[in-house]
């Protein structure tokens, strides 16, 4: 089996008007050959807002530059850069940018491991 490395330059990939904020796929089967994940760059200018809605797979989202505020299960949590939220397959959440802030966060999702 060959490995090899392959490095995207995120800068390079277009920023995408989504319904909520801005977003373009950094890990998917076009770049790279990933079959069973989906990586995405998202963006939040103050007042913008992501929902993570439940899917049938498990959800990472990282705090990557800014801060802002998690909602799950009716209550708001204060999340700083660095920090994120991982969310299983029938869970949801509302991430918010903080008043006066932008956020850029790493949304994976990869599919539940069959038993």
């Amino acid at each position: 089996m060959t490995t090899t490395t392959t490095f995207i330059d995120t800068n390079q990939l277009p920023r995408v008007p989504a319904p909520q904020g801005e977003a373009t796929e950094v890990l998917n089967n076009a770049l790279v050959g990933a079959k069973n994940v989906l990586g995405t760059l998202r963006w939040l200018k103050s007042g913008e807002r992501f929902d993570a809605v439940p899917q049938d797979k498990h959800q990472l989202i990282y705090f990557m530059e800014g801060s802002g505020a998690i909602h799950l299960e009716n209550k708001d949590y204060d999340v700083p850069q660095g920090g994120g939220i991982y969310l299983g397959p029938s869970e949801t959440a509302t991430i918010r940018a903080a008043e006066g802030h932008t956020l850029k966060l790493f949304h994976l999702v990869v599919p539940r491991i069959p038993k």
